[in-house]
């Protein structure tokens, strides 16, 4: 809060700090233009001049993510970028039509695209073909070439020629002025030597070299160079857009996992509607074999719901009145009624496309590096290819030589690798992550996974199951377990209490149908007794029996005793005036957790246990685990200082937590992980989460986040490395400008190649799954 003192009325002058704070908005503009990461550059840049704007630019999704003040007309920015020389348009409503007219208009540009690379390869072919092999060479077969070469350098390049002239009249030069540049140059050339030179006599012969050779300037023609230069780079352009909408598949599938319809109950009969118009609250009805709409809660019936579509798991998972579902999943049993809790944009399949997008919007630090080296890197190779060119001519070389090596040094030098590095990468492995359940919020989290060194993991809910069950049952001499589970069952089945339901639970899966239960009587904080089987039954902590002038066999003793050791629950069950039971109930470990920690150390992870539960309870669990560190018996509000002080020792702790209570110790953490079915405000807190609640998730989603940054930094590593060990060769005039092209567009196809080996990324699991 912040006080102003203004006389007499101090009270009014009391504002909060939000209040004065100007309002900040997002919005995801669709940007239009683009063909290199060096047009992405600039966007962003023109969009963060602007005052309270930020703005983030991803060439290979073709969007801008822009904050910017809530007085500020969202058209202005859509001004800014046409003011660039590109395209933008506001979102519009998530539609299906809408999603099918922007499928369609990214087929469209791809179509154009392979129409220009058939019929550039097509032209190409013989051209390169005549001037690489003497043979070909028949009387006045230059000017076949020249026939042949003039569609491709017009209406092939056209694309970048028109890029270049878009952005000239903008200041600007991109990748594309380097590819127009060159083909332009070589063909201009050509057609110089041809009509004005010695180029266009009959019998000329054109022998064909991987380096630059000395020779007549006016007998060299270049029409291999441009025709080959053009159809390498619009092929390398179209597998480049085919590769981005491979990659960008998992989000579409997401998207389209949805029913398209549902049938709702109004006033008694079902009512078949699209499911964009059903509301919160609507009871509509899941035939088997159906696609659940949307999320809801089951009010009447019982089936087998199989959500291996969004969590992996192939097991499908029984469900009753009470229990929530997910819209997308299939219901595999019987017939379900339903009422809608979450609609549309709030609907968990909704929100996992959209931490998706997200995460392939986002940059990491890596890519803002390459993004600045790409806006500055066009104009200096402009400066070194006219540079060349000087010194080449100052040292006495013909015309030719000197025009050949400045052509390769502007052809070597386009980095459109180097642009494809990160977004491409990034694109492929979060795509990936979506489909085994892994949703990575954003590009930054990958640069956490690699320093991870600890890992603190929340007990209930992630380690163990969240829920009661029953463990283990002893019996005094001579009674029979099944019997006793009867009436400790028939007693317990009516009790809401978490133990009691537990109990219940166990005993009706143990021995089936449970026996009638009369003079229920329940003993508040104790337990409860009533009639089972004509037996005066009691069921409740030792105390209740006590009270009741009922003792613990020795054996049933020892038993509680070893119970409440390991932090376990003991129940007691008595009838006839003698105890005869004693149930264990406990949070059971997840049959997973085990697994989960080995694979954590398996990648040089410590793993720590953290817990409000008593600390014998704790250790308990961690020993059947295999966690050595233990912090038990800590508040929520100390959960934040528990990660705190671990960072103060030097660690960079990662945290896995599914609670409301887990919410700030994920955000405090250096890399938070939620279990999806956790709660939505352990979600949002953090970096990474798991769809499905099994902690070896854990395991693949920093195996998942390693390996894509190791992707992006090797497709970095090469395209740097090929722009820096080309960019000499070029203007020594020791590589020939096709082999240049040729190579500048092999650099792009091997980056979103090597990036899509990420697809093949699996579980490290034994069954291949979770």
């Amino acid at each position: 809060m912040t006080i102003e003192s203004d006389g007499d009325q101090p009270n009014a002058n009391v504002r909060d700090e939000t209040d004065a704070a100007p309002a900040v908005q997002q919005v995801e503009l669709l940007i239009g233009g683009m063909t290199c990461a060096s047009c992405a550059a600039r966007v962003e840049r023109k969009l963060n001049k602007v005052d309270g704007v930020a703005a983030t630019v991803n060439f290979a999704t073709e969007k801008a993510r822009v904050s910017f003040p809530a007085d500020l007309d969202p058209v202005e920015l859509v001004k800014v970028v046409e003011a660039t020389g590109y395209t933008a348009e506001l979102p519009r409503a998530a539609t299906a039509p809408d999603r099918d007219a922007a499928e369609d208009a990214y087929d469209e540009r791809t179509l154009s695209l392979r129409q220009r690379m058939i019929g550039s390869l097509t032209l190409a072919v013989p051209v390169i073909a005549l001037a690489m092999i003497p043979p070909l060479q028949f009387t006045n077969w230059q000017w076949l070439s020249l026939a042949l070469a003039a569609p491709v350098v017009v209406w092939g390049a056209w694309p970048f020629h028109r890029a270049t002239w878009t952005n000239l009249r903008h200041g600007a030069a991109t990748m594309d002025t380097l590819i127009s540049v060159g083909v332009a140059a070589a063909f201009l050339w050509s057609v110089y030597a041809l009509f004005f030179g010695a180029a266009g006599r009959p019998g000329l012969r054109h022998e064909f070299t991987f380096t630059v050779q000395r020779g007549m300037a006016a007998e060299n023609i270049y029409l291999e160079v441009a025709t080959g230069l053009t159809a390498a780079i619009l092929s390398g352009r179209f597998f480049e857009a085919r590769s981005k909408r491979r990659a960008g598949a998992a989000l579409r599938a997401l998207l389209e996992l949805g029913a398209k319809d549902v049938a709702v109950l109004r006033n008694g009969h079902e009512e078949r509607i699209p499911v964009d118009q059903l509301a919160v609250g609507d009871r509509f009805v899941v035939r088997p074999g159906e696609k659940i709409a949307t999320d809801g809660v089951i009010e009447d019936g019982s089936s087998a719901v199989d959500a291996s579509m969004l969590t992996g798991e192939s097991i499908p998972v029984e469900v009753a009145p009470g229990d929530t579902v997910i819209g997308a999943t299939v219901n595999a049993g019987g017939r379900l009624i339903v009422r809608a809790t979450k609609i549309g944009a709030d609907t968990q399949l909704a929100q996992m496309a959209k931490l998706v997008e997200e995460a392939q919007n986002g940059k990491a630090e890596i890519q803002r590096l390459a993004d600045r080296i790409s806006a500055v890197f066009v104009p200096i190779v402009i400066v070194l290819a006219v540079a060349t060119l000087a010194f080449w001519l100052g040292n006495g070389a013909d015309t030719s030589t000197a025009f050949s090596a400045a052509v390769a040094v502007l052809i070597i030098a386009c980095p459109c690798g180097l642009g494809l590095a990160t977004p491409t990468a990034l694109l492929v492995g979060t795509g990936r992550g979506a489909q085994l359940g892994i949703l990575i919020k954003g590009a930054e989290v990958l640069e956490s996974t690699r320093r991870i060194d600890t890992v603190v993991l929340d007990k209930t809910g992630t380690v163990t199951t969240g829920k009661m069950s029953l463990v283990s049952v002893h019996t005094a001499t001579d009674v029979d377990a099944q019997h006793a589970l009867r009436i400790a069952g028939a007693l317990e089945h009516p009790s809401e209490h978490p133990i009691a339901k537990a109990i219940a639970a166990g005993a009706a899966e143990q021995t089936g149908r449970l026996p009638a239960m009369t003079d229920f009587r329940n003993l508040e904080g104790l337990g409860v007794q009533g009639v089972v089987d004509g037996h005066a039954a009691l069921i409740g902590r030792a105390a209740l029996l006590h009270q009741h002038g009922v003792d613990l066999p020795e054996e049933l003793e020892l038993a509680r005793k070893q119970a409440e050791a390991q932090g376990r629950t003991a129940v007691v069950v008595a009838w006839d005036g003698a105890a005869r039971a004693l149930l264990v109930v406990a949070d059971t470990i997840k049959p997973t957790s085990a697994d989960a920690i080995r694979g954590l150390r398996d990648l040089g992870l410590r793993p720590v246990l953290l817990t409000g539960d008593n600390d014998t309870a704790a250790r308990a669990v961690a020993a059947e685990v295999g966690i050595d560190e233990v912090i038990a018996e800590v508040l929520p509000k100390d959960k934040v200082d528990a990660v705190k002080r671990l960072q103060d020792e030097g660690r960079v702790v990662a945290m896995v937590g599914d609670g409301v209570n887990d919410a700030a110790a994920l955000a405090q953490a250096d890399l938070g992980l939620a279990m999806g079915t956790g709660t939505d405000v352990a979600i949002e807190a953090s970096d990474l989460t798991l769809v499905r609640g099994d902690l070896r998730a854990a395991v693949d989603a920093i195996r998942l986040a390693r390996r894509t940054l190791r992707t992006i930094k090797g497709n970095l590593f090469w395209a740097f490395a090929y722009n820096i060990a080309a960019l000499p060769l070029a203007a020594q005039g020791l590589l020939n400008p096709l082999i240049a092209g040729a190579a500048m567009a092999f650099s792009s196809v091997f980056v979103v190649s090597n990036s899509l080996r990420l697809r093949r990324f699996s579980s490290a699991q034994p069954s291949g799954r979770w």
